[in-house]
């Protein structure tokens, strides 16, 4: 089935189409800066455009930075808090004209790497975890999504912890990788000591150089880059609107 998925996030709106069967991208993903203040009906516009742009008609599944109940957001972390509450599913439908299913874009980058990436017939438990604007979170046991967890909210050292320890925090205080891989230590190991997951994956942006990372974490847990990179979010959110078929 071809479904276009979309990647919303707090820097940029990413999408193409995607052949649901193989998780192949079906075009070149088309990327458009996310406007300022996120807000609902500027956002909806850029998926409008993105649309239009590969002439779709047919369904499309949008990846979500929030928690995501029957098409509605559930907060706003990183986004206008205009979109509290909205009906996002149908706002998008409404301005593209086709039908949308909406999935927080951390489950739906977890669906993708458990379907054709590093998670892929894994048993047990497994915590996805995508580092970029903020922290997303997805976990799975035996392939099954828990959705919608926060787990980039928890507190660490007296904050959340995606102010300290996701990639943009990195960024914004030049850290360097020695310095970052301490904190995302103990983010995880506060994830590892709260629900003993078999794998954790690390997504996002910043999975492109997990070598400069990976290696100077010290958890007992297996720990992998993503393997779909910076098309899971597109490929996941494709994969929630086929299962809503």
């Amino acid at each position: 089935m071809q479904i276009l998925g979309i990647d919303v996030g707090g820097s940029g709106i990413k999408g193409a189409p995607v052949d649901t069967e193989t998780g192949q991208l079906l075009a070149e993903r088309m990327r458009i800066k996310t406007p300022k203040n996120a807000e609902p009906e500027p956002m909806a516009e850029i998926v409008n455009q993105i649309a239009g742009f590969f002439q779709w008609k047919g369904p499309i599944g949008i990846g979500f930075p929030a928690p995501i109940k029957s098409g509605v957001a559930m907060m706003a972390a990183n986004i206008s808090s205009r979109w509290i509450g909205l009906n996002a599913d149908d706002l998008f439908t409404r301005v593209t004209g086709c039908d949308c299913t909406m999935i927080n874009d951390a489950d739906a980058a977890g669906l993708a790497e458990m379907t054709f990436g590093a998670g892929h017939g894994q048993p047990g438990t497994v915590i996805m975890t995508t580092l970029g604007t903020g922290i997303g979170s997805a976990i799975f046991y035996r392939g099954v999504l828990l959705p919608n967890t926060e787990f980039g909210h928890v507190e660490l050292n007296g904050m959340q912890a995606e102010h300290i320890a996701s990639d943009a925090a990195r960024q914004r205080e030049d850290l360097s990788w020695k310095k970052y891989a301490k904190r995302l230590d103990l983010y995880l190991k506060l994830m590892e000591g709260l629900f003993w997951p078999d794998l954790f994956i690390v997504g996002g942006g910043i999975s492109k150089e997990a070598e400069k990372f990976l290696p100077l974490l010290t958890l007992a847990t297996p720990i992998v880059p993503a393997q779909l990179l910076n098309q899971a979010g597109i490929i996941g959110a494709a994969l929630a609107a086929q299962k809503r078929t």
